[in-house]
């Protein structure tokens, strides 16, 4: 990792006041906060995913028709990745600049206001073609939250953590996506029971309920992150940058990419598989199971959730297992055991079984949480605390723009020309870079956050 001079080291050292240890308390309850708020960004972001797969080709996009309609609903899914290095540009500014709690809160609200006007948004038989449009609008919105709430969330929680359990209170903010489409795969379940699963019902008004309630959710996140108190490291740098004479500083996006632009790049590389993998096994299979396969709605659904169970203990796991053996390994395996099974993926799901799918779903879910346990932790351990935000962000959202946005464009097309295997191989190139990738990184799990 690159280190700043040892003068301004030495001056950081002498000026800063010591970072005193925050009480066991503080810091279970900076995760708890973490993992509740992330839960309720990516519950957003999740609902988008299952209505892209099961509603908006025929609500938004009925004049495309049935292929063309899913291509350009999931090409809606991507912009909100093309959205979130510009929002990690944002939001890390200030957070890096003002604090990691104001920021996130301000991403919360951003996200919150997005996800509700979507569930209010007319179809495409109502106002035509003003409804893609704005429906493009609002995911850009949501993309551009999430790019700012993933690295504030995941520095909150290891810049409070004790040095040598930082992988294990890493966890909590990770565990986020895993609860979030559990309870974006049973919400759409509920409303299928309540309002019919019958297609005239869910499209006319059932998939907009889970979008309506997201506003309850955001309150109580709200209510959760003004409860706590900024990062002891942050206020600590602070404190040192105010006592240090020093020329002006830069941009913090200019910064981090002068002094650790290496480190941002190998880091989009060696998340690419993740995003990738991330993709498969939410919005993708819930399509692919529906319009390809032909399995009815609530079965997709029940498999996401299992799936997503299998994914939280995975990410659980492989977190504390990195305070041990280290961040890189765990997610090296992560990359090696992607390769042959995204090979292998299609195939399994083309026999058409349900067995099948629902062993496809756990264990793409499952290999994507090996890697993404430790990723909490990775990240912040790998920049400075004067561009930390920033530099977490943009390695993580440009690994997003990698493997999340590029695939859900050429998976249709990439089907339709050669079969699906070709997605596969699609997604073990992806491996293989992220194998490279994770591989020229150092190990971090040593590295001091002050």
């Amino acid at each position: 990792m690159t280190t700043v001079s040892p003068d301004d080291a030495t001056a950081r050292a002498t000026s800063a006041p010591p970072v005193a240890a925050s009480p066991a308390t503080s810091v279970r309850k900076v995760a708890v906060a973490s993992g509740i708020g992330t839960t309720i960004e990516f519950y957003d972001f999740f609902i988008y995913g299952t209505a892209a797969a099961l509603v908006f080709p025929t609500v938004f996009f009925p004049a495309l028709g049935s292929t063309a309609g899913t291509v350009a609903s999931f090409a809606t899914f991507a912009v909100a990745f093309i959205a979130r290095p510009a929002g990690a540009v944002l939001f890390g500014h200030f957070g890096d600049r003002i604090g990691r709690k104001k920021t996130l809160i301000s991403t919360l609200l951003l996200m919150g206001v997005s996800t509700f006007v979507i569930g209010l948004l007319p179809g495409a038989a109502t106002i035509g073609v003003a409804a893609p449009i704005i429906l493009v609008v609002l995911r850009f919105g949501q993309g551009f939250a999430v790019g700012g709430e993933w690295a504030g969330a995941t520095l909150l929680t290891a810049e409070y953590a004790p040095a040598k359990r930082r992988g294990f209170y890493g966890m909590f903010p990770q565990l986020g996506p895993a609860a979030a489409f559990i309870l974006s795969s049973a919400t759409f379940l509920v409303t299928g029971a309540v309002f019919g699963d019958t297609n005239d019902t869910f499209l006319d008004y059932g998939w907009r309920i889970p979008f309506l309630f997201s506003a309850v959710l955001v309150l109580i996140g709200l209510y959760m992150r003004l409860a706590i108190e900024e990062t002891p490291v942050f206020k600590a740098d602070q404190a040192a940058a105010a006592a240090t004479p020093s020329a002006p500083t830069r941009l913090p996006v200019l910064e981090a990419w002068h002094v650790q632009k290496r480190e941002v790049l190998l880091a989009a590389g060696a998340l690419a598989s993740l995003f990738s993998l991330f993709y498969m096994g939410t919005a993708y299979l819930t399509s692919y199971g529906t319009k390809t396969l032909g399995f009815d709605r609530p079965f997709v659904l029940w498999t996401g959730i299992v799936g997503a169970v299998i994914f939280g203990i995975t990410i659980a796991l492989s977190a504390t297992f990195s305070d041990r053996v280290g961040r890189r390994k765990v997610i090296m395996v992560s990359c090696a055991v992607a390769v042959p099974w995204s090979l292998a993926l299609f195939p399994i799901l083309d026999s058409g079984s349900s067995t099948a799918y629902v062993i496809a779903m756990c264990v793409t879910l499952s290999i994507f949480g090996i890697a993404y346990g430790p990723t909490g932790a990775l990240l912040p351990e790998l920049f400075q605390t004067r561009f930390r935000y920033t530099g977490a962000g943009l390695g993580y959202n440009l690994a997003g723009v990698l493997g999340g946005a590029i695939p859900p464009l050429l998976a249709a097309p990439l089907t339709a020309e050669f079969g699906s295997i070709a997605v596969g191989v699609m997604l073990a190139l992806l491996s293989v870079l992220s194998l490279v990738c994770t591989r020229a990184l150092v190990e971090t799990k040593n590295n001091d956050l002050t």
